[in-house]
This record gives C-alpha cells, sequence and structure tokens, in this order.
C-alpha cells in the first residue's frame, strides 16, 4: 500500500490479536487508507489487494469504511488490484448514504454484475462523481447496461469500461448519462449491433460525447458505417478511436476520410464533419489522409473556448486538398470520384480559384 497520513506502525492484522481488537482499532486500521495529499483539499482513499492488511478488513470495517468517507468533503477512492471483490463492495456501498466522492477507480477487482448491482443506490445518489473506472473487472453486457441506466441522473463526465467481457449494449437515450464526455470500451467484444446502440449517444443537438474510445473490439465495416452516418451531423466528438479493430476493411478506412474530407463535390468537402481531431485507425495511406484532414480541424479550433471553427477549417481543406492537384487525384482514386474539379465551379469565380492556387500551391499547378 502507498505511504498514508496514518501512523505505519505494527499492523496487528499481521497476528493473532486482531481477533481480539476492539471496534475502535479495526476502524483505524480502515481509517489507514486515507490519504491527504498537500496543496489540495482532496482526501484520497487508496489500498491494493497486495496490502495484507486491507484483505483482512472484516465486514463490518468495510462498511465503517464507507461511513467514514461521508466526514470527507472531496474524495477520490482508488481500490485497485483485488482490493475489493463483489460481497466486499456491497457492504462498502451501504455505508455510504452520503458521499463527496468526485473520483472512483476500482480498475482489476475481478468485479462482476453483481458488483454493479449493489452499487446502484450509491451511484444513482452520488451528485459528486464525475469519474468512474471499471476497468479489467468481468461486468459483461449485464453489468454494463445496469451501469449506464444507473448514472442517468448523475454529473459523470468519464466513464472506462476497458476489458470489461462487454458484447451487447442497451442505449436508452431518456436513461443516459447527460453529462458524459468520454466513454471508453477499449477490448471488449462490441460488434454492429452495438455500434446501433452507441450511435443513439452521438446523435441529437444534446450530444455530449467528446472522446469515444473502441479500440480492439469487433467491429467491422457494417459498424463503421452505422457510427460515421450518425457523426454527419455530430458536433461534440472530437477524439474518435477505432484501432485495433481488425475486420475493418479497407472501404470502412475510406468511410471514415469521406466523413473528414468528402472530396466528391467542393461543397462535400465543406460540409464534411470538421470537428472530429483526432481519428485513430490502422496506419496506410488511407490514414495518411485522415491525420491531415484532422490536423487542419485540429488547427482550426478556436483557442478561446475550444470549439472547432468548421468554416474556416472546410475552406482549408479544400485549399490544401481539392486545388492541390496531386493530393486530389490521391483522394479521387480513393474515394472513387471521377469528375473534374473545374466542373463545379462557375466560369465567374475561375479567376479567384486560380489566384488561390497560385497563392497556397506550386505554380506549376496552374498549368496542370
Amino acid at each position: 500500500m502507498m505511504e498514508s497520513h496514518s501512523d505505519a506502525g505494527s499492523d496487528p492484522f499481521d497476528d493473532d490479536s486482531s481477533s481480539e481488537a476492539s471496534f475502535n482499532d479495526a476502524e483505524d486500521q480502515s481509517n489507514r487508507l486515507f490519504q491527504y495529499p498537500p496543496d489540495t483539499d482532496t482526501t484520497v482513499v487508496e489500498g491494493s489487494g497486495s496490502d495484507a492488511w486491507l484483505r483482512n478488513l472484516t465486514d463490518e470495517e468495510w462498511e465503517e469504511l464507507g461511513r467514514n468517507i461521508a466526514n470527507h468533503s472531496r474524495v477520490e477512492i482508488r481500490l485497485y488490484n483485488g482490493a475489493i471483490n463483489d460481497h466486499k463492495i456491497s457492504l462498502f456501498c451501504r455505508g455510504l448514504t452520503r458521499s463527496s466522492i468526485t473520483k472512483m477507480n476500482l480498475v482489476e477487482n475481478g468485479l462482476s454484475a453483481a458488483a454493479v448491482q449493489s452499487m446502484v443506490p450509491f451511484l444513482q445518489s452520488a451528485k459528486n462523481l464525475k469519474e468512474l473506472y471499471l476497468d479489467d473487472n468481468y461486468i459483461q453486457s449485464e453489468g454494463f447496461n445496469e451501469l449506464f441506466r444507473a448514472l442517468r441522473d448523475s454529473p459523470i463526465e468519464t466513464l472506462s469500461c476497458d476489458y470489461c467481457g462487454i458484447e451487447s449494449i442497451e442505449v436508452d437515450t431518456n436513461y443516459s448519462p447527460k453529462l458524459l464526455t468520454r466513454l471508453d470500451l477499449c477490448g471488449n467484444n462490441i460488434s454492429t449491433d452495438g455500434c446501433r446502440e452507441l450511435a443513439k449517444v452521438l446523435q441529437g443537438v444534446d450530444a455530449t460525447l467528446k472522446y469515444l474510445v473502441l479500440r480492439n473490439n469487433k467491429i467491422d465495416d457494417g459498424g463503421v458505417d452505422i457510427l460515421v452516418d450518425a457523426l454527419q451531423s455530430n458536433t461534440s466528438l472530437t477524439t474518435f478511436d477505432l484501432w485495433g479493430n481488425d475486420s475493418i476493411s479497407d472501404q470502412g478506412r475510406i468511410m471514415l476520410l469521406k466523413l473528414v474530407n468528402d472530396i466528391s463535390f467542393i461543397s462535400a468537402t465543406l460540409h464534411s464533419n470538421h470537428t472530429l481531431t483526432c481519428l485513430y485507425v490502422e496506419d496506410d495511406e488511407i490514414r495518411r489522409h485522415i491525420n491531415m484532414a484532422t490536423k487542419i480541424s485540429r488547427n482550426n479550433v478556436n483557442s478561446w473556448n475550444n470549439v472547432s471553427n468548421s468554416e474556416a477549417a472546410g475552406r482549408e481543406k479544400v485549399i490544401k486538398t481539392q486545388l492541390h492537384s496531386e493530393i486530389r487525384a490521391e483522394l479521387c482514386r480513393l474515394q472513387d470520384v471521377h469528375q473534374s474539379l473545374y466542373s463545379e465551379i462557375d466560369p465567374l469565380h475561375m479567376p479567384e480559384v486560380l489566384s488561390l492556387i497560385g497563392r497556397h500551391h506550386d505554380q506549376g499547378e496552374l498549368y496542370l
């Protein structure tokens, strides 16, 4: 266990006298979890499964720990690597009758859907909880869906359930977290059906998600098609990670490329998605063009409010891709576009277009 604020003297749980310790002594042991980092008003409750004394806390002590947390104004929970199990977390949450927990990290504890069910009353009343990490547990689809519903009225902003055995997802937009900005679901078994449900979180003017991490799942081109369709009008998501989904082919990556830079018409380029500033797929020629488009979007984010200037990003994509013959040729080949750029330009605007080409590209472009 990491060094705590309390005295790190002899541990009564190391000898037979622990069975005779008074309840106050046991309470002192649970209090060893509390740490008080300098220069912050946050109390940290931290422990690992490697801490022998922590493994020996009684049922009463786990419930008492939950009650003790209510005496602190701002708390972060870090119980990991086997520090807590399904039974202990039910006792712990029973004691959390009043909580100021802002962050809860429960990674690698072997928790199941039963643990999530015992957490529901706490989650439904957790008015300060903004971050929840349940990575490397086995809550499966049942636990995740229960969790998502329980967080409906919470202020949760970050939810991470990497490697949790999740396959199917059920999203009811009336029972979903309203302030969620980051959702991490790496290393699960999410497929096309799961993408269909996740698309609900990305649609509508009330969409809040900024980061969606779906690395190393079972997503194929069908899932990409669904998510791309949802992102056509989305103005919240800035980071989208699909790396490691081996069933996504070149065709699926081209769908993602067209999302951020549709080369078919100048108007299509102008109306592409300019909110995405990071889009991760496997490295290849397609990824290079995706990176170029998202970098342009990233460079056109207003520093004062961190919001994309879509109009400026669209113009820059036109200048750097539509008006650059070599890049446009590559994009047309990938996106199966055959018409000439100049066929859609009003002749009255041709002098302005040629001037733009001359200013932003090599003069040789004017003779191609």
